[in-house]
């Protein structure tokens, strides 16, 4: 599925820009991410699949901060580095 390979690619560059300052875990929110990458999270067109690619990329460790039901947009804490 082509945009959710383009939000799992745009999550993965923000965990790496993270992990190459050091950083040990990273908050991301799905509209800041769904924006980032140049669409406008009113638009619930690809909102699903942006949620969807950051559910998962979710490993043993990360945390669920905010529900994707909740207006404000998902969001979730990931630990870094990432492992493979």
């Amino acid at each position: 599925m082509v945009i959710m390979d383009l939000f799992r690619q745009g999550l993965l560059a923000q965990m790496e820009r993270a992990t190459h300052h050091g950083r040990i875990d990273v908050l991301i929110n799905s509209g800041e991410l769904y924006r980032s990458l140049g669409g406008y999270p009113g638009s619930t067109h690809g909102m699903p699949f942006c949620c969807d690619a950051m559910e998962a990329e979710m490993k043993l460790g990360d945390v669920l901060l905010i529900e994707r039901a909740n207006g404000a947009g998902m969001t979730v804490r990931y630990l870094l580095p990432r492992s493979t």
